[in-house]
């Protein structure tokens, strides 16, 4: 979604009011966001793909302005391939959230965006690194845009070290379905990403797939995700 022209609550071009997350797990990494994009209290777009990929094993989740997010992931898309083909070996996912970083704190006073950066690399495996306003610190998981306020003490609560890929999967697409349930800015279809030695694999899951939680107004039991 490109930015616009219009002046949206202070800053140039769609904000995207989002739920994105990326957590580690024993061999990789997932990343997870919904698909909606709000200018102040309007969706102007309600599928759009926020996991945008810096290399081949290297992704970032977008929030903030889109039209910043996006320019950010592709500047440091172009700068890893020129890196990689330089030294000849696959980038580390530490180098790509140091370029975002970079950029961030750079720009911080033009520029509206919060990237999460995750992936795998033959160093250190599976990272999670988060990159709000310049800083970079490496998380075994990070949450961001309007809807992780609601699911913080979930994801602090329930998040293991060491989960198996299936369960590590299953753990972010709950943590959307949350969040994309309180938060008016979240929703539409969760896009998911799981990064490991064996390469990346892309995933949809529809809105009507979403695993159900507590709804005062149907009052069904919970049902959790399983992949």
């Amino acid at each position: 979604m490109q930015g616009s022209n219009c002046d949206y609550g202070g800053s140039k071009g769609l904000k995207m009011g989002t739920t994105i997350i990326a957590i580690e797990f024993d061999g990789g990494v997932v990343l997870g966001s919904d698909s909606r994009v709000s200018a102040g209290e309007t969706v102007v777009n309600r599928v759009m793909n926020k996991l945008s990929p810096l290399h081949d094993k290297i992704y970032c989740a977008l929030s903030g302005s889109a039209a910043d997010a996006q320019t950010i992931a592709e500047i440091v898309n172009y700068q890893l391939d020129v890196h990689s083909i330089e030294v000849d070996e696959e980038p580390l996912v530490c180098s790509a959230a140091t370029l975002v970083k970079n950029i961030s704190y750079k720009h911080k006073e033009e520029l509206s965006a919060h990237l999460i950066v995750g992936g795998w690399d033959k160093k250190d495996g599976g990272q999670v690194y988060a990159t709000l306003n310049g800083l970079i610190t490496r998380q075994p998981f990070a949450v961001g845009g309007s809807g992780s306020f609601y699911i913080y003490g979930f994801v602090d609560a329930e998040y293991r070290p060491r989960m198996t890929r299936q369960e590590g999967q299953e753990f972010v697409i709950n943590s959307l379905s949350l969040a994309m349930s309180r938060d008016g800015s979240s929703g539409g279809v969760a896009y998911l990403v799981t990064i490991d030695s064996e390469g990346v694999e892309e995933k949809c899951v529809l809105g009507n797939q979403l695993p159900t939680f507590y709804d005062p107004d149907v009052m069904e039991p919970s049902k959790a995700a399983k992949v």
